[in-house]
């Protein structure tokens, strides 16, 4: 399963590891999803979303109708 928020869109990002004497190696910074269950009001279901914590954020300023919307544009 891809590391993708489904609200933001964030993947990981892709970078340089470097050392005291210069060297530089990949590396890969993982954006912070946790798997979480939303009550969807409109439906009135429970739905398992994989969100990052700024989606987290999200859903709870807009609602879990309105940040989907708005992540489908």
């Amino acid at each position: 399963m891809a590391r993708v928020c489904k609200i933001t869109g964030k993947k990981p990002l892709v970078g340089n590891n470097v050392s005291h004497s210069n060297r530089k190696t990949k590396m890969r910074q993982q954006p912070n999803l946790r798997t979480k269950r939303i009550f969807d009001e409109a439906k009135g279901v429970w739905v398992t979303l994989r969100v990052s914590a700024s989606g987290l954020r999200n859903i709870t300023k807009l609602g879990l109708r309105k940040a989907l919307a708005q992540a489908a544009k």
